[in-house]
């Protein structure tokens, strides 16, 4: 497949596109959407050969022996990570929103304080506080323009209400890939506050060339404590299949997320398991080397050109397809370089306050799109704030 196709979303029930003008107030015909994160591009042709088959038997009954689908998992996570999973470690939720959720659920009772490492994905403290937990945000450092951990503060702001930690890594919004020695220093945090540790990984498969994911479950002596969401949805672009997986290697943390599964009664819907089988497959894994090339052609086009403008700087882009583009160098109140990208740029964005402390200054573009579609947006932003150049 080409990654340069233009693909019209529009009027698909497509949340990144349909639901922008009235989200954001940019026009539906003339506007760009880079805020949900989702690709404007097909999954593998496997996928679609998966589903159309399903089309063609015609028959919709209940999913019957899921070992096809746990094996494409074991495959997926020694060929790609490295790491060794047995079949029974694995729980498949309706996407990992859901699987945060059920985590939080599982593990903590109300009041509860969750660590996030912010700016982080927004869904996390949407997620903690409808469940009446408390967020506890630990703010990321800055260190020539990259993310990393200041545990000292971290270690200070702990009260003991604390009792899970979610990591996210890949990090989202910062595009960082956490080496070995920092998800050490996460483990050893989180022995220290007697924290459980949900590492979401959703992204680890998105690399830009030179860089390599350590999967938590790697790190010694941790798993009494450790449960990690993975899922084929970014990876593949097959989002609406609202699946994923919690991987949960210790045995007791693992009859307590299944009773809890169990009592509500959830169970994965037929589609996304034949697409996720099919996704973790060599043909798969051939097709997201493609596209992480293409990934990384679309970074570099969009990094030259945000950071030309005077007063912007793009973060170096480890991982994901997530531009976090830092604004606070144009000397502009929030409202004001919003207004110039949403209004005069006509993009969708997310906003950077969303992510929770340390956002403030920053938005977020979504590149994984065909690259003419990104080099329009680039012109679109160079002329909002040609007045600074």
């Amino acid at each position: 497949m080409s990654f340069d196709e233009i693909i019209e979303r529009r009027g698909t029930h497509c949340s990144k596109w349909d639901a922008m003008e009235k989200v954001y107030g940019v026009p539906a015909e003339t506007g760009i959407a880079m805020w949900v994160a989702d690709m404007d591009f097909r999954p593998p042709e496997v996928v679609q050969q998966a589903l159309q088959r399903q089309i063609d038997h015609g028959v919709y009954g209940y999913f019957g022996d899921d070992s096809e689908y746990l094996g494409a998992i074991q495959w997926w996570m020694k060929n790609r990570h490295g790491w060794d999973v047995a079949p029974e470690w694995i729980f498949t939720t309706h996407g990992l929103v859901n699987g945060t959720a059920m985590c939080v659920d599982a593990f903590t009772q109300p009041g509860d304080g969750i660590v996030l490492f912010t700016p982080v994905y927004h869904a996390f403290a949407r997620v903690i506080k409808a469940a009446g937990r408390e967020v506890v945000e630990c703010e990321l450092a800055l260190d020539d323009g990259r993310y990393t951990f200041d545990f000292d503060s971290y270690d200070a702001q702990m009260t003991g209400q604390e009792k899970m930690l979610i990591l996210c890594s890949p990090h989202n919004p910062g595009g960082r890939v956490w080496t070995r020695a920092e998800l050490q220093s996460v483990a050893d945090f989180a022995k220290r506050h007697d924290l459980l540790i949900v590492s979401d990984e959703i992204h680890h498969d998105l690399l830009m060339p030179g860089q390599s994911h350590t999967p938590m479950a790697l790190l010694d002596g941790i798993e009494d404590r450790l449960i990690v969401m993975t899922a084929t949805t970014k990876t593949f672009n097959i989002a609406g299949s609202h699946i994923g997986n919690v991987i949960i290697p210790h045995a007791q943390l693992r009859a307590k997320f299944g009773k809890r599964m169990a009592a509500l009664g959830l169970s994965p819907n037929s589609f996304g398991l034949f697409m996720a089988t099919a996704a973790y497959s060599p043909e798969g894994a051939a097709w997201v080397d493609d596209l992480c090339t293409y990934l990384d052609g679309n970074r570099r086009v969009f990094d030259e050109a945000m950071n030309a403008i005077p007063g912007l700087r793009s973060m170096p882009l480890e991982s994901t397809y997530l531009a976090w583009v830092d604004f606070s160098g144009t000397g502009m109140e929030r409202e004001e370089f919003t207004r110039r990208v949403e209004q005069d740029a006509q993009i969708a964005v997310n906003h950077g306050p969303t992510f929770g402390k340390g956002g403030e200054d920053y938005l977020r573009f979504n590149i994984a799109t065909p690259r003419a579609r990104v080099v329009e947006a680039c012109e679109r932003v160079r002329r909002a704030f040609a007045d600074l150049q």
